[in-house]
């Protein structure tokens, strides 16, 4: 599969007309589409925003040529996986060929403003996939009902489909759901972590996939990778301590429910916690060079975020000096 390279979106830290912009800008200097965060709330108040991610797809859809879907939705909390069906099929409807559905187990941050039982991590991964079973079976575009663990659906149908379903890519972080994504979904999608811990996702969603008769060398697996990049390292540095300090949080997240606590484990957060987690530096070529370091791993489809406001400067800097020298 060929190598692309697209925008990240942070709906948490830009008010959704100027996300809008920065992607448009980002396709017109040669990144391929766009990866959008589904959040309900930004990880801290300093972020600022959190639009609704389905209108801002449509706005994209609009505004740009490339591929786009929201990075990534949980199809069984806020929502009843039918709704994500339905939004995620409209969208491909009107957008044949470039939209896909990314879908993730869910982050009490975004998913307990409707005030039910947060469960544990296990919980979520089985509602998850049951979610999935729904929207698949919606996405024939028959009469389908579901009665299940967690999910229950009257005889219903999408009315409005595409002539080729969305894929459905699964935010995939341990081997147990690596495997189950392998055998239920289209493709895979992941963060920034050790080559050798994503290298093992990758040996349990091929080992799921093959299971089932499917090829996984044919299937999408895709890389979600925050960095920062500014002129200087140390503006890189304080950057990615003020702009994005939860990605220093050497600690799962998942159970955390308002920004405010966030913004108070931040101030524990030092530069050296991003160590091995975050590349920040202002010289392009190491980005590059670290961002290969995944491509070689086998990822086909990359959507970077840059974690500074310095949006334009930096896609600007990326599109001359990093994206052309990616090889696959």
């Amino acid at each position: 599969m060929s190598l692309t390279i697209g925008y990240a979106a942070m709906l948490e830290q830009f008010h959704p007309t100027e996300a809008v912009e920065l992607s448009a800008y980002a396709e017109s200097k040669g990144f391929s589409g766009v990866m959008a965060a589904d959040h309900f709330q930004p990880w801290v108040p300093s972020q600022g925003q959190s639009a609704f991610v389905w209108n801002v797809l449509t706005a994209l859809g609009e505004r740009t040529s490339g591929d786009f879907g929201p990075g990534v939705v949980a199809p069984h909390f806020r929502y009843h996986p039918a709704v994500v069906a339905q939004a995620s099929a409209t969208l491909a409807a009107m957008y044949p060929g470039r939209h896909w559905l990314g879908v993730g187990a869910g982050e009490a941050l975004n998913e307990h403003v409707i005030a039910g039982y947060w469960p544990e991590a296990g919980e979520r991964s089985r509602r998850m996939f049951e979610a999935i079973e729904i929207i698949n079976k919606l996405f024939t575009g028959k009469d389908v009902k579901h009665s299940g663990e967690f999910f229950k659906m009257e005889t219903a149908r999408l009315w409005t489909m595409p002539e080729t379903p969305p894929e459905i890519l699964v935010a995939t972080a341990g081997p147990l759901n690596a495997k189950r994504t392998g055998r239920h979904a289209d493709g895979m999608i992941t963060v920034g972590a050790p080559l050798e811990k994503i290298s093992g996702l990758f040996d349990k969603f091929a080992e799921g996939a093959r299971s089932v008769g499917k090829d996984p060398d044919t299937m999408p697996k895709v890389l979600q990778l925050h960095l920062s990049w500014a002129p200087t390292d140390e503006e890189a540095r304080q950057n990615a301590l003020t702009e994005w300090p939860n990605g220093g949080m050497k600690f799962p997240k998942a159970d955390i429910r308002n920004p405010q606590d966030f913004a108070e484990m931040a101030k524990l957060v030092r530069i050296e916690d991003f160590e091995g987690r975050m590349i920040m530096s202002s010289d392009p070529d190491e980005h590059r060079a670290y961002i290969q370091r995944f491509v070689d791993l086998g990822f086909d489809r990359v959507y970077l975020h840059n974690v500074g406001r310095n949006q334009r400067e930096w896609i600007d800097v990326f599109a001359e000096q990093v994206l052309p020298k990616l090889i696959r």
